[in-house]
């Protein structure tokens, strides 16, 4: 008998993961399948396993989106194929979601479904920004609605409710302004318009009828969430809200990556800390893995070397998948940390380094420069007849460092710890990006990364020349010369390189670059 499969339509919250639910947090580790949309936070997505597919549609105003039909096929299609469907929607699915429609065709199809709820940002954005919905005197009730449409609605109705929560309105705004005051609501009224709740570029704009127009001019507001009532003066998180009415629009125009669109091209599951860093300068986030690391092809020379760790002197590490891949093996062997008593360890970067403190080591070597070349320029001994272990990865990785190691007298085993391998296809929602020339800024942070991503561009690509006019508009920024290397090689050029060879160094690079 065939398994059954299901539909799971679930609240991706406001964005952060801390705000995700639990329930939905535990389908997303289970999804065989997983269709979201566009406000759906892309961090959301390492929680599921490698091999579910991820189906972006797209879904917001303005923007291409998969037609509604192709997607209840899709939520239908695999369903029957008997896998776990999660339906991933921005906020609380039953709001705004459109729900009802995939829901008609999954029960025309006789598909099983549930719904899990996740926190809207009609809730969450008043919240943040101190905003109490209802008040003993101010408000006795709220309203909520989209103005995605403002004129079919009932303003002379909505204009008698103490407090209006509106979603999908910015666009519209001075005609929903014109509206409520020609209903009979004071010019003098106050708004306040929460852009990007909860998200690090997060900004409240203060204001009233009459004037939160020319005081957001030029500033793109969406998403956001609109609160017009008197329970906007009463906001709970500010001592003197008058004071504070202009500090949210000056804060997000001095980021200096405010309104960048950026792409990250880091492993799956490994890009987390990188985005954060860029949001909180204020960039776009649209993360494009190039990298799936596993586990090699074979275990059996690792083995080996961990039987025989105590010929060897030195063991190299030049990358957190090294240290992980390798440790992670050795506990599954179950040999004790201690048969590392005898044995020098040396790192590259200061990421590779924070890696080894989780399994409570300290490097005996960390280079100045976090490239694998200067290992062998500050090497702190000779290296005639030491034999050095150096856990890689399988293919790929450079080749220097063991010839001049070797050159030099020493003994180096290499052994393969992990795989590194191109995706099989480009993210449909990043190539929609590349396409329409959104993406301001395109990150690596290895020569991998940058091989991949060109060989996954000339899947989609008629000629090889037609990069340069894909990523015209488009500045290349490298974590360091290898890596800038290699984007010369495949990509003709370099815009941006950084003095620290780290993920942070990297940000700052582009920060400066941006300002």
């Amino acid at each position: 008998m065939s398994k059954q499969g299901k539909v799971y339509l679930v609240g991706a919250g406001v964005g952060e993961l801390a705000y995700l639910t639990l329930r939905a947090k535990e389908l997303l580790s289970q999804a065989d399948v997983i269709v979201y949309d566009a406000l759906v936070n892309s961090d959301l997505l390492s929680l599921a396993p490698s091999h579910s597919i991820k189906i972006f549609v797209g879904k917001r105003g303005g923007k291409i989106s998969t037609p509604q039909s192709e997607i209840n096929h899709l939520l239908v299609t695999h369903s029957q194929q008997g896998k776990i469907v999660v339906r991933l929607k921005s906020g609380d699915p039953l709001v705004f979601g459109r729900a009802a429609e995939e829901v008609k065709a999954l029960k025309a199809a006789n598909c099983q479904f549930e719904f899990v709820p996740g926190i809207s940002s009609v809730l969450a954005a008043p919240l943040v920004a101190g905003i109490p919905l209802t008040d003993k005197d101010a408000s006795s009730c709220f309203v909520t609605l989209s103005a995605h449409q403002p004129e079919k609605l009932n303003w002379q109705a909505l204009a008698l409710i103490d407090t209006l929560v509106i979603l999908m309105g910015t666009i519209a705004l001075p005609k929903i302004i014109a509206y409520l005051i020609e209903a009979g609501r004071s010019p003098q009224e106050k708004i306040a318009i929460i852009h990007n709740c909860s998200q690090p570029g997060q900004s409240i704009f203060l204001g009233t009828l009459t004037d939160i127009v020319k005081k957001t001019e030029g500033i793109n507001l969406s998403p956001a969430v609109i609160v017009i009532g008197k329970v906007v003066e009463n906001r709970l998180n500010w001592e003197n809200p008058a004071q504070e009415e202009n500090v949210s629009k000056d804060n997000i125009a001095n980021l200096p990556l405010v309104g960048k669109h950026v792409l990250v091209t880091r492993a799956a599951g490994q890009s987390s800390k990188f985005s954060s860093l860029l949001k909180q300068e204020g960039a776009v986030v649209i993360e494009m893995p190039a990298l799936e690391i596993t586990e090699p092809s074979s275990w059996q020379d690792l083995d080996n070397a961990i039987s025989q760790l105590d010929s060897f002197k030195w063991l190299i590490l030049t990358s957190a998948n090294g240290v992980n891949y390798f440790f992670e093996r050795f506990q599954t062997k179950g040999i004790d940390i201690r048969a590392l008593a005898n044995t020098k360890i040396a790192v590259v970067g200061r990421k590779t380094a924070q890696t080894l403190q989780k399994y409570h080591l300290i490097p005996d070597l960390i280079p100045t420069n976090f490239v694998a070349d200067s290992l062998v320029t500050e090497f702190p001994e000779s290296l005639t007849n030491v034999k050095i272990l150096f856990p890689r990865v399988e293919t790929g990785g450079r080749e220097v460092l063991v010839k001049e190691f070797t050159a030099q007298g020493a003994e180096v085993t290499e052994v393969a710890a992990y795989q590194s391998k191109c995706p099989q296809a480009i993210d449909p929602q990043v190539w929609q990006a590349l396409q329409q020339n959104l993406i301001d800024i395109v990150t690596f942070a290895s020569s991998k990364t940058v091989t991949n991503f060109w060989q996954l561009l000339q899947t989609k690509l008629n000629q090889p020349t037609d990069i340069d006019n894909l990523l015209r508009d488009t500045k290349i920024a490298s974590i360091g010369p290898q890596t800038t290397k290699t984007c010369i090689q495949l990509l003709g050029r370099v815009d941006i390189e950084a003095s620290e060879y780290t993920l942070e160094g990297l940000t700052k690079a582009m920060s400066q670059f941006s300002v």
